[in-house]
């Protein structure tokens, strides 16, 4: 309210009311500004907000919050005993922690992400297994070839050096196709975050790592093993 009506102003002091122009509602002060909330929901812009004395204006039922650095939940007793002091006929009820006020209001969320979590995490995993599989495979049948170039004169090093770059410009060809892809869908995930942007740097890049670390992986090892193949073993199986 303060950036929107007073911008670059300093809002306290200046005098409101409720109502059109010809509104009959008295004027009042503002006394103070608070820091930027969201009040519904974590998704959904904040609108104009406003508040004012419970003695201006009366509410059917009151949320009371008490900070301490004891277990909240002991307090209870001695809350309900000042309360009743107060008012003997007032209830008090719903006593509840603001971890547990938060854990609900964001249950819904919570449920959903543990699953879109799971399902990542199970496409993460197919896609690690399929990488592997894949081009350990493509290696493996470069055994004639590994044995060719050895019989040639190529080192194992040589061999290794070879496999690997091509494995990881395979690897890093994927995982860019992959970002591309994850970049043009966050929009499906930014109404579901708060406090996290969905194109999170640091989550893209481990997964990145560890796709181009499995690929590499899977470079390595039948590479390795075709090298230990005496070259005359090789040509002869092929």
């Amino acid at each position: 309210m303060a950036k929107t009506y007073w911008p670059n102003q300093d809002a306290i002091g200046k005098r409101i009311k409720m109502g059109g122009q010809g509104s009959t509602a008295p004027w009042m002060m503002i006394v103070g500004v608070v820091r930027h909330v969201r009040y519904r929901t974590l998704e959904a812009q904040s609108r104009v907000t406003l508040y004012w004395p419970e003695a201006q204006s009366p509410a059917s039922a009151l949320s009371l919050v008490i900070r301490t650095e004891r277990d909240p939940m002991a307090l209870g007793p001695a809350v309900f005993k000042q309360i009743h002091l107060i008012d003997p006929n007032l209830p008090a009820y719903h006593v509840r922690t603001m971890r547990e006020v938060m854990r609900t209001s964001v249950a819904q969320r919570r449920v959903i992400l543990m699953l879109l979590s799971l399902f990542a995490a199970s496409a993460l995993l197919l896609a690690a297994v399929g990488i592997y599989g894949t081009v350990s495979y493509s290696v493996a049948q470069r055994s004639r070839e590994i044995g060719i170039r050895m019989a040639l004169g190529a080192s194992v090093r040589d061999v290794l050096r070879m496999v690997l770059k091509q494995g990881i410009a395979l690897a890093l060809g994927g995982v860019a196709l992959g970002l591309i892809g994850s970049a043009g869908l966050t929009w499906l995930l930014s109404s579901m975050l708060f406090g996290v942007r969905p194109t999170d740097p640091l989550t893209l890049g481990c997964v990145a790592a560890l796709l181009t670390g499995v690929a590499v992986l899977a470079s390595y090892v039948p590479a390795r093993r075709a090298t230990r193949v005496d070259p005359l073993v090789a040509l002869r199986y092929e």
